[in-house]
């Protein structure tokens, strides 16, 4: 199988370079990608917006010419989510880390900070705890470093989507800092903040508890809830 791993903000390709073993021994093709402004801390950013990004997953998805699973990671879930809705009979299986699918209107963060047309990494005091569990002071040296700031616009723009087949692509959520139990309970309830989760279709639940990072904190555990889930798709 073909699995396209997008990055949540501030991160390139890299990011998943602990998860992807577990993959790659079990025969499949990975495809991590660095999406348009997290090229290097000097890229040019301005005029880089959301479609921008779910443009670059959609082709990679024409690219391959095959059925693939799509991952996404925090902010990456809208944005596999809009490449969802572009090619529904192209993915087998959306695979959110840390996220969910985003409603058509809806903006992945437009609470974020910006200079110009970045939005930098922001001090760790502005996270939540949640967010942080597990990322230890070496892992949050390490991020830091590495951390290239995310276009403005990708944080702000409205998300358009078109196609309600992309109700119909299977979905893994893997759960790190909300308990898979309280996003069912959520969607029970009508809670707007999982709308358009409710209306997958399939939907299976991973917990995997950790903070928003868990590709840095427990990568082998992500891996393997990964590998799980694309099984589940072959």
């Amino acid at each position: 199988m073909d699995i396209i791993l997008v990055p949540g903000f501030w991160l390139d390709a890299s990011s998943w370079s602990e998860v992807t073993p577990a993959l790659v021994a079990a025969g499949h093709r990975v495809h991590p990608l660095t999406l348009p402004g997290l090229e290097a801390a000097d890229a040019p950013r301005a005029g880089i917006g959301l479609r921008d990004h779910i443009d670059t997953v959609v082709a990679a998805v024409d690219a391959i010419g095959g059925p693939v699973v799509l991952v996404g990671h925090s902010g990456g879930g809208a944005i596999i989510h809009g490449a969802v809705d572009a090619r529904p009979e192209r993915v087998v299986r959306a695979v959110y880390v840390d996220s969910g699918p985003l409603g058509a209107g809806g903006v992945i963060n437009d609470g974020l900070s910006a200079v110009g047309d970045d939005i930098p990494l922001p001090p760790w005091k502005d996270f939540e705890q949640a967010e942080l569990v597990d990322l230890t002071d070496d892992l949050r040296a390490m991020f830091r470093a590495r951390a290239v700031p995310e276009p403005r616009r990708v944080a702000s723009d409205l998300l358009q989507l078109l196609d309600e087949r992309r109700y119909d692509v299977p979905a893994t959520i893997i759960s790190c800092e909300i308990p898979s139990k309280l996003l069912t309970e959520w969607i029970a309830a009508g809670h707007p903040f999982v709308d358009e989760l409710a209306r997958i279709h399939d939907v299976e639940y991973v917990d995997l508890p950790t903070g928003h990072w868990p590709q840095f904190t427990r990568p082998a555990e992500l891996g393997a809830a990964i590998l799980a889930a694309v099984e589940r798709a072959t």
